[in-house]
């Protein structure tokens, strides 16, 4: 009997325990940028603080990693055309990671692009739509300087 009362008791515990979900509903912490195709300046440069109490492996795939923050760092909302691809990255002296959620609801998830710690997304075909886009960092809950990169410039 005292076996069922534990199980009881953890089963509550778990189904009170809030839900970790991005919110790309919430404002996000450092802008909203609103770009077409063939923009400028190019690279346009957003400074951001990169961190979070998040994991980002909950969003699933083995790309998302690192810790972000709930509500996103910027959104762009992008008009894709001219045949351009699409390039966003985030840098920083510390070890960051890239995660976005798609105008089509997907997730895109990266960490060390080219050999490097920074991270980096390349979108060959991208949508237009809306962009929300984190930055994350491997230490939970620290919170370090970076930058996010747009632009349709392939890097060198």
């Amino acid at each position: 009997m005292h076996r069922h009362t534990l199980a009881a008791t953890a089963a509550a515990l778990f189904i009170s325990a809030p839900v970790l979900a991005q919110n790309f509903n919430r404002p996000p912490s450092f802008g909203t940028l609103n770009l077409s195709a063939n923009f400028a300046p190019d690279p346009t440069v957003v400074a951001v603080t990169a961190g979070g109490n998040l994991p980002a492996e909950r969003l699933g795939g083995s790309q998302c990693v690192g810790s972000i923050a709930d509500a996103p760092d910027v959104r762009l909302n992008y008009r894709a055309g001219q045949g351009l691809p699409l390039y966003l990255s985030a840098v920083s002296r510390a070890d960051v990671t890239l995660v976005v959620n798609l105008p089509n609801g997907q997730w895109a998830c990266n960490d060390d692009h080219a050999g490097s710690t920074n991270a980096g997304l390349v979108f060959r075909n991208p949508q237009s739509g809306q962009y929300d886009i984190w930055i994350g960092h491997y230490d939970r809950g620290s919170r370090v300087p970076a930058q996010l990169r747009i632009s349709e410039i392939p890097p060198r």
